[in-house]
């Protein structure tokens, strides 16, 4: 029998082998007795089944959402959940490749009783993009991403042209692309690459629009280690056109 919280355990290969692109290690200190229990027995009901496109995201949620949302890397969930709480008309799909994240926000998805507005996909999102139906969602997060600092690492990051292209296609006109990160090189390469793409234009008219966080923003605990560390975060929202 798999052991549930292996990394890998119901993922695609040809999934488990791209998905390492953007990222390192799937698991790290073993599971608490409930969070197993989270991953064995919350997780399949909650599950994507990228599998069967073209998925038109509406159709996860039992009762109808006046929108969906999508977040790439959701860490432990903070921002999903909270963000979750604070619109109750709206559904939230959540793409987390490691195991010990994923665990940690399927015990406070349900603690905050959000099955029925929270739907996941358990590796990064690039399959999901490609699996969900066009100008299907009306926003996409990517926040805190791996910036993978050293050059020859810089093929690992996320923000490039294909999967722009992935986010372009399933965000519907006027929809956004919200980006935030405290490691400026990676902001800049981000700003340049979207700039680039016809499909965004950048929203922000003064200084205090990308210094700031957007309205409504719960804060991560990355955002917390990155301003303890003395990192200054930027936050970037781009448009649909």
């Amino acid at each position: 029998m798999s052991d549930p919280t292996e990394p890998d355990a119901g993922a695609p290969a040809e999934e488990a082998a791209r998905a390492a692109a953007f990222y390192g290690r799937r698991k790290g200190k073993p599971l608490r007795l409930g969070q197993a229990t989270a991953i064995a027995e919350l997780l399949p009901r909650l599950a994507v089944d990228v599998s069967r496109a073209p998925v038109d995201p509406a159709r996860l949620f039992p009762g109808p959402v006046d929108e969906i949302r999508v977040e790439s890397g959701f860490g432990g969930g903070e921002h999903l959940i909270e963000t979750a709480k604070a619109h109750p008309s709206i559904g939230f799909i959540g793409a987390e490749p490691f195991v010990n994240g994923m665990a940690k926000a399927l015990v406070a998805i349900h603690e905050a009783g959000l099955e029925d507005r929270i739907r996941l996909h358990h590796a990064d999102s690039v399959l999901l993009l490609d699996a969900l139906t066009p100008a299907s969602i009306g926003r996409f997060y990517l926040l805190y991403p791996d910036p993978w600092p050293k050059k020859r690492h810089w093929k690992r990051r996320f923000v490039e042209r294909d999967n722009l292209d992935r986010i372009a296609r399933v965000l519907r006109p006027g929809g956004e692309f919200r980006f935030a990160s405290d490691w400026a090189p990676y902001v800049d390469w981000t700003l340049k690459r979207v700039l680039e793409h016809p499909a965004f234009e950048w929203t922000a008219r003064t200084a205090a629009d990308w210094r700031e966080p957007w309205a409504g923003w719960p804060g991560t605990r990355y955002e917390e280690k990155a301003i303890r560390e003395g990192r200054t975060p930027a936050y970037l929202v781009f448009r649909r056109v």
